[in-house]
């Protein structure tokens, strides 16, 4: 309980950084609810700074396809390497490909992917014309 409550707090810190990037609030994780998140079928694995969750991944596996649904830094501890050491951590998993999307205007998780070695895919429009930038590696 306490682990989902540090990891909702995470994520409206978090996703508000990118909903202002991307210039729209309707990304699904400020919309969520306590409940939602503790049933969403995701494994987290967070990052702790004494004592405090400074970031966090969440992914879902189906067969050898890794498929990153939430990456996310508290504000305070950005520019830390902390995205990049979650991504290394998901990318020790017995997979044979990780995909992983972010809004197309955010360009510091686009440069993270980038320089993690990921290749952006075509993109994509959801919802009321939001531009996904979609990346496999």
């Amino acid at each position: 309980m306490k682990a989902a409550a540090e990891v909702l707090d995470l994520q409206k810190k978090a996703y508000k950084i990118e909903a202002d990037l991307i210039g729209t609030d309707e990304i699904p994780p400020l919309k969520e609810t306590f409940e939602q998140l503790q049933n969403c079928g995701e494994t987290f694995m967070g990052y702790y700074i004494e004592g405090v969750l400074a970031g966090a991944v969440s992914y879902k596996k189906t067969g050898k396809v890794l498929d990153i649904h939430r990456m996310m830094v508290h504000p305070d501890f950005f520019r830390r390497g902390i995205a990049g050491k979650l991504l290394a951590e998901v990318e020790r998993k017995d997979c044979h490909e990780i995909i992983v999307s972010t809004g197309a205007a955010n360009t510091p998780a686009i440069k993270l992917y980038e320089k993690r070695g990921f290749v952006r895919q075509e993109d994509s429009v959801v919802g009321n014309g939001l531009v996904i930038a979609n990346f496999k590696k």
